[in-house]
């Protein structure tokens, strides 16, 4: 079994270009998006602690991904492009890339990230009195979690574990008594091999790994007053039952991350993290991810744009069959 940093890690091929591998037990058919962004994060902080080592800038602060192409399974090449090197943030280009020639494929992910020094970073700072709300149900403690034994969080079994492999690799824990709205999810979640954690580059992972909104939806819509309405909240959350007993792809066009706080150097095991969705309309849906750590503060902030398909339009066998290339030719999405 191949473990989160093992399947993350890059090697550099030269200062500006590195190979990362995309193992099949990261995937959901095609390697996850958050997977992805992890390995982009991974090829940013070495290329800062080689390229750029004199500027001790080791931390991402932002991140901006836009996925043109579906990625594959096997290797895959980053380069990085400097954008502008400064004394307190530095932005670079990346782009990834899957094909035999890698000077003529045509990107699958391009994107900007900022670097910075998260630990000596200075300046006016003000409280903001924020908090999540609604407020999620009381931790108690992480300890009770794996035990079963925390009377307000349960471990939520994986849904269609064959096709979203990465899945398998994390523990949700989600509220006992269910979801506080129709449209967003709570989770406190750890990796499911023992003794990994959660680390700087994993919070790419992180944020694009949660309970999918569409899915749950049905068992999370709010009683209505208005009897029309329920007649037709019961339809729609019939037809979705129906829709969602297979597996959809939820393929992701565009991810942002805002990075508010360096993680331990070695790691924590547990993460909160809360999911949003403003409006699910047309096969697209926005995502407003929120990032927290056992004590409650904020570790990172992540918006996403994704659409809604089914399942045989990731694995379909006619755009296998057409021998197209991952990172040529068309827009797989």
């Amino acid at each position: 079994m191949v473990s989160f940093a093992e399947a993350t890690a890059v090697r550099a091929l030269d200062s500006h270009h590195y190979q990362a591998n995309f193992p099949d037990e990261w995937c959901i058919g095609i390697p996850h998006g958050g997977f992805v962004t992890s390995c982009f994060l991974s090829a940013t902080a070495l290329h800062f602690s080689t390229t750029h080592a004199a500027r001790c800038q080791p931390h991402t602060i932002t991140l901006h991904l836009t996925f043109l192409r579906r990625t594959a399974v096997g290797p895959a090449r980053i380069s990085v492009r400097d954008v502008k090197i400064g004394r307190r943030t530095s932005t670079v280009h990346v782009s990834l890339t899957q094909a035999s020639d890698a000077a003529t494929a045509e990107p699958s992910v391009v994107g900007y990230l900022t670097q910075s020094n998260l630990k000596v970073e200075e300046g006016l700072s003000l409280s903001t009195h924020w908090s999540l709300h609604p407020a999620p149900p009381p931790l108690l403690s992480t300890q009770s979690l794996p035990s079963g034994d925390n009377k307000n969080w349960t471990l939520a079994p994986p849904m269609h574990p064959k096709f979203r492999k990465a899945a398998n690799r994390v523990h949700f824990y989600v509220p006992r008594h269910g979801q506080l709205g129709p449209a967003m999810a709570d989770e406190w979640v750890c990796f499911s091999q023992s003794g990994e954690k959660f680390n700087q580059e994993s919070l790419g992972f992180v944020v694009d790994q949660f309970p999918q909104i569409v899915e749950i939806y049905p068992s999370t819509s709010p009683v209505s007053s208005s009897p029309a309405t329920d007649k037709e909240d019961q339809a729609a959350n019939g037809r979705r039952k129906r829709e969602t007993k297979k597996p959809n792809w939820y393929p992701t066009i565009l991810l942002n991350m805002e990075v508010k706080k360096a993680l331990p150097e070695e790691g924590v095991e547990w993460l909160f993290v809360r999911v949003r969705a403003k409006k699910i309309e047309n096969g697209r849906l926005d995502l407003e991810v929120v990032v927290l750590d056992e004590g409650g503060d904020l570790v990172a902030v992540s918006n996403h744009v994704c659409l809604i398909l089914g399942a045989e339009r990731n694995m379909s066998r006619s755009e296998k069959g057409r021998g197209i290339e991952a990172g040529k030719g068309e827009s797989k999405l």
